[in-house]
């Protein structure tokens, strides 16, 4: 039987006969079809395996690490989630960027975790007690980190007075548990006239199965949170604070043909819509958590992303609203950046389009270009969410978007055109080696997932990977969707 030859564009005949002598050597190393195809097929169950078993953890909710300045929050919260996170220094008396986390709950399920900075009420030039404040509004629940070894302090008394009125489940966490003086007066925090009291040590780990108890107590049980319809497309509306999102989703449930009927959340508000139009429908990832944020002015861009992660996460597809008058802006591309990660298709809406001066469209042209790259050219509609004006353009463009989420190709046809893309242009070589592909075949979709088995990987950053998903994206035509090629090493 004949073997297959590497898909390589080095393969023209060379007179020199040692020079033949090696590549019949290596045309004889090259594995035959029923092997490669073999070797997909172990790739493809395997991927098939690890996607039936990956766990499916109930979505529990949100819990904000809040607290005076330097009674341990970032110790706790790092203890929690099982690994240091960094803390950026930025300006004077702000000790650190918000941060947060997904951590698994034991006996539960999954909840985000956000650090925040020391809460001052009343005494916070800088501003930063708004953006705590924030972060507390969103929260399902809230741990009040106390210091045991220096007892209750007026500063407790003003924080607890602060985020009393919002009504949230609230665990006291009285750290430095390990001191003889919180062992000795840690009761005295019941005056806060809260039930959940916990002694832990951060720094050494102790306490933390009363603190698991109480915070399963606080949040829903994974049976009060609701199934997702997994047959539904997701959809998440993300972006900056202040860019529309509100009124967008206020004019998709709104707009003509379009029905809405809530979905029950957690037992504390709702949290999706389903949207009908025409004989299709779609879910909207947490439209209240929308609704309620726009409220809040001031949120920080980090703050911004988080929220904008814990939606994408649900999600098929993301819209990202921008504000076509202000550009493209870095919270806009860090928005963006972890929809591609996390391997979203992406549709952007430059929202405010009836405000727009010949300047700012200028100013939004020469922004758009480093947003076009890092999404691969996404769709784009311009609006006027407040107006509604061509509102009606978005949905076609959702339903082409999540058609192109679900591209597949044939095997045959996915090797013809990764031949044609390597005949084009000359792979990478490596100590006078060329980079050799042999076979590849399509293991998934949402996004379109590729297996290619070669004679070595390729980094990430490779240009020549890039060029190949830039192809590949060519051919099925899938801009603004990410391309993921899994590139293995033969055996």
């Amino acid at each position: 039987m004949s073997e297959r030859p590497s898909i390589d564009d080095a393969g023209t005949a060379s007179a020199d006969h040692s020079s033949s002598e090696t590549e019949a050597a290596a045309e004889r190393l090259t594995p035959t079809p029923e092997a490669l195809e073999a070797l997909a097929r172990e790739a493809q169950a395997e991927h098939d395996r690890q996607v039936a078993e990956a766990p499916r953890l109930a979505q529990l909710g949100t819990v904000a690490v809040i607290g005076r300045p330097n009674v341990g929050k970032s110790t706790l919260f790092n203890r929690l989630v099982g690994r240091r996170q960094a803390i950026v220094h930025d300006l004077p008396g702000v000790t650190r960027d918000r941060i947060s986390a997904p951590f698994t709950l034991p006996d539960a399920g999954q909840v985000e975790l956000v650090d925040t900075g020391g809460l001052v009420p009343g005494d916070d030039p800088l501003g930063l007690s708004d953006q705590v404040m924030l972060a507390v509004d969103a929260a399902d629940a809230l741990l009040l980190v106390v210091d045991g070894r220096e007892g209750l302090t007026t500063a407790d008394e003003r924080v607890w007075d602060a985020i009393r009125p919002l009504g949230k489940p609230t665990i006291v966490a009285v750290n430095k548990g390990d001191t003889h003086a919180a062992q000795q007066g840690w009761g005295e925090f019941y005056q806060l006239g809260l039930g959940a009291v916990v002694v832990v040590s951060a720094e050494h780990g102790l306490g933390f199965s009363e603190l698991h108890d109480a915070l399963r107590d606080a949040l829903p049980s994974p049976d009060e949170v609701p199934a997702i319809d997994d047959d539904l497309p997701a959809i998440a509306i993300v972006g900056r604070p202040n860019v529309g999102k509100s009124s967008l989703v206020n004019g998709l449930l709104g707009a003509p043909r379009v029905l809405v009927s809530p979905v029950a959340g957690t037992t504390r508000d709702p949290i999706d819509s389903v949207l009908t139009h025409g004989d299709r429908q779609y879910r909207l990832i947490d439209t209240a958590g929308i609704r309620r944020r726009s409220q809040v002015s001031g949120a920080a861009e980090g703050l911004a992303v988080m929220f904008a992660r814990r939606q994408m996460e649900r999600a098929d597809l993301v819209v990202l609203v921008v504000d076509a008058a202000q550009g493209i802006r870095t919270g806009d591309m860090a928005i963006a950046g972890e929809a591609w990660r996390l391997g979203r298709a992406v549709v952007v809406v430059c929202n405010k389009w009836d405000l727009m001066s010949d300047d700012a469209r200028e100013h939004l042209e020469k922004s758009w270009e480093r947003l076009a790259i890092l999404c691969a050219n996404p769709p784009r509609v311009n609006l006027s969410a407040l107006t509604r004006r061509h509102i009606d353009k978005l949905l076609p463009w959702i339903e082409e978007g999540l058609v192109r989420l679900r591209t597949q190709i044939t095997t045959g046809e996915l090797n013809r055109v990764l031949e044609r893309a390597v005949r084009a242009h000359s792979p990478p070589t490596k100590k006078h080696r060329h980079w050799k592909l042999f076979y590849a075949t399509q293991v998934a979709t949402g996004p379109p997932t590729f297996i290619l088995f070669a004679n070595r990987t390729l980094d990430r950053t490779d240009s020549y990977r890039r060029y190949l998903e830039n192809r590949l994206r060519e051919v099925l035509d899938v801009e603004g969707v990410p391309i993921r090629l899994i590139i293995r090493p033969r055996k």
